[in-house]
């Protein structure tokens, strides 16, 4: 873990995301890639309700805008829940270095997975995150059940 990046900054663009997302009608889930100096390498969200695409996990559109790197190994994933077990496949496929959660309370996806094995899993616990998913989830369970694979 690099104590010179503020992994809550980070955070932030993430959280810009899931808030675009959530004004577009979608479930307010967001990441952004960044560099092992913290240097924004590009910014997703979860798109499946707006384009009608089971695979647009906010991870996964991060991942595809930042397009084809020499090494992933030193990149950091950000994202604002903790990742799916897709999104968490991927991080390990590409050997993403670490991943830092915005929060895991809604949902633990993956995390205990990626730290078991070697991915460092910074989880911020963020109450904003917490608060912007439940609420979400309060008010459309069916989306969100289905969105997680149990619709």
């Amino acid at each position: 873990m690099d104590q010179s990046i503020n992994y809550s900054e980070l955070l932030q663009v993430a959280i810009q995301e899931a808030l675009q997302g959530l004004a577009e009608g979608g479930i307010p889930i967001g990441a952004a890639m960044f560099d092992h100096h913290g240097l924004l390498l590009s910014r997703g969200r979860n798109r499946r309700v707006q384009e009608a695409d089971p695979s647009i996990h906010a991870e996964t559109d991060a991942f595809r805008k930042a397009g084809r790197l020499q090494t992933y190994r030193d990149k950091i994933m950000v994202t604002t829940l903790a990742p799916c077990w897709y999104c968490s496949g991927l991080v390990r496929q590409f050997k993403i270095g670490t991943v830092v959660v915005g929060e895991s309370r809604n949902f633990p996806g993956g995390v205990e997975w990626l730290r078991q094995t070697g991915v460092t899993v910074i989880d911020l616990d963020s109450t904003e995150c917490a608060e912007m998913l439940s609420g979400y989830i309060r008010s459309k369970p069916e989306v969100w059940n289905e969105d997680i694979g149990e619709g």
